[in-house]
């Protein structure tokens, strides 16, 4: 070393000065993929590769999808990571005649909807429309169709009340099965049973029976069914006990002139 000359470290030290050099490097690189991945990121949330390309709805029976989707209000331009499932599920829930609904996202852009509806175990015959009624009670007065249903047994001759709350909830208890063997339900109260209806079946068989006592003896339907003759058809009276009245020539031919 001359005498009054400095020499620096990385002169003497050329590896220091590499690894600095490096650092300094690995710095820039990282500052430049930072920069841009937010570029890439601002990118794909503003263009379609972000949006919902496919929602599938499954479950749905008495709602059509685009009814749903335009009730949550997606369409394929909604962005899919600003799709809410809990705020999805309680908007699907609101309506009268959907049970659950649970929302599912697969990324990269697909929306699963399952929903459960409520089962439709009944119409009110109300002047030349009818009311649904679902398997919870309630009775749905502004879904009132003119179109005759074939899906459930129609109620004729209830209004509102204590006779129609205990019919529903008679039809609520009773087994698939049953309720999709009636027909109609006709109520006729007689001075000795304010609570007294016939049904009329789709196999031909007539029911006679009294609500207090209706969902607990219908529920044997099948079995007592089974005991007879399908050639012979006839009233089953439910009333007090159980028996079978065979229709006669001359009844039949009165039900049918009726």
């Amino acid at each position: 070393m001359d005498k009054g000359k400095i020499v620096s470290i990385e002169d003497r030290i050329p590896k220091l000065k590499q690894q600095r050099r490096k650092k300094a490097n690995r710095r820039v690189i990282l500052l430049l993929l930072l920069f841009f991945s937010l570029i890439a990121c601002v990118v794909y949330f503003q263009s379609p590769l972000s949006h919902v390309k496919k929602v599938k709805v499954n479950g749905n029976e008495v709602y059509p999808k685009e009814e749903l989707l335009s009730l949550i209000g997606m369409t394929k331009s909604t962005n899919i990571w600003k799709v809410d499932e809990e705020a999805i599920e309680d908007k699907l829930r609101k309506l009268p005649e959907i049970k659950s609904a649970n929302v599912k996202i697969k990324l990269p852009h697909i929306v699963i909807i399952n929903v459960k509806e409520y089962k439709r175990i009944a119409y009110i015959v109300k002047e030349s429309s009818y009311l649904p009624v679902l398997e919870n009670g309630e009775i749905l007065k502004s879904e009132q169709t003119a179109d005759l249903p074939v899906s459930a047994p129609l109620l004729i001759g209830f209004s509102e009340g204590d006779v129609l709350e205990e019919m529903i909830f008679s039809l609520q208890i009773l087994p698939e099965e049953v309720i999709n063997s009636i027909s109609e339900i006709h109520y006729k109260p007689k001075k000795t049973d304010a609570y007294r209806i016939v049904l009329y079946m789709n196999d031909g068989f007539e029911v006679s029976a009294t609500l207090r006592s209706f969902a607990e003896k219908m529920a044997h339907y099948p079995s007592i069914v089974s005991q007879l003759d399908p050639d012979k058809k006839g009233v089953i009276d439910l009333e007090v006990g159980s028996y079978f009245k065979a229709f006669d020539e001359e009844g039949t031919k009165n039900a049918e002139k009726e």
